[in-house]
């Protein structure tokens, strides 16, 4: 039981991130559904229910957080989103965690603040909304292809020499650079993404394109 203790303590104090988030309570089932989804759609991990955002353990009040949370997962993540659950007694006071694993069935789909149903990805301690480039990688990951046949026109001389030049190119940049349509964007990138040569770099302030650092070893 001590070395239980001990365990969670452990992962308590190392803080928030991409694998670990704390709830005080749970009052809104849409809200735990954005987490679900952001964790299935990433790496996947566990809310601490019953634990504040500066550590502090709370507890849970009683029953109805699991049912909350499993509400959550069937009602409002589409698909549902699958995860398993594990009690933790810590001096008298309980912590329940839910556990989600990575989703092999992504894009995984919760709604925003406005209602309106999008995919979330967790990134560092936040859960953020997937560019639409991903989702659509995700799309086609799930579908059968022989491979990706890529035309080295000017369109992809552009997008590569200006990720050269400054370290990185947005979508709306690219669009403008080279006057393709926002769902040609989402092609190419995607297309980019699947071959290994770009990857996502996005915080809560952007989203943008960045080489693959196996592509840039290699070439």
């Amino acid at each position: 039981m001590l070395e239980n203790q001990k365990y969670i303590k452990e992962r308590i104090s190392g803080g928030e991130g991409l694998h670990l988030d704390f709830k005080h309570s749970i009052s809104d089932a849409k809200k735990i559904a954005r987490s679900l989804v952001a964790f299935a759609n990433t790496e996947g991990g566990s809310l601490l229910i019953g634990v504040r955002d500066n550590g502090s353990i709370a507890g849970v009040r009683s029953e109805e957080e699991y049912y909350m949370i499993e509400t959550a997962a069937i009602m409002y993540c589409k698909p549902v989103v699958e995860f398993r659950h594990k009690n933790w007694n810590i001096n008298g006071m309980t912590i329940l965690e839910i556990i989600v694993g990575r989703s092999e069935n992504k894009p995984h789909y919760a709604p925003d603040t406005n209602d309106s149903y999008r995919a979330f990805i967790r990134k560092k301690d936040q859960n953020l909304v997937a560019p639409k480039v991903l989702v659509e990688v995700w799309k086609r990951q799930k579908k059968e292809f022989k491979g990706i046949k890529l035309k080295y026109d000017d369109v992809v001389e552009a997008l590569f020499n200006e990720i050269t030049l400054n370290g990185f190119i947005t979508k709306s940049h690219l669009t403008r650079l080279t006057g393709i349509r926002s769902y040609q964007a989402d092609k190419l990138l995607s297309s980019l993404m699947l071959m290994d040569i770009l990857d996502l770099d996005m915080t809560e302030h952007y989203t943008r394109y960045i080489f693959n650092e196996t592509y840039k070893r290699e070439f």
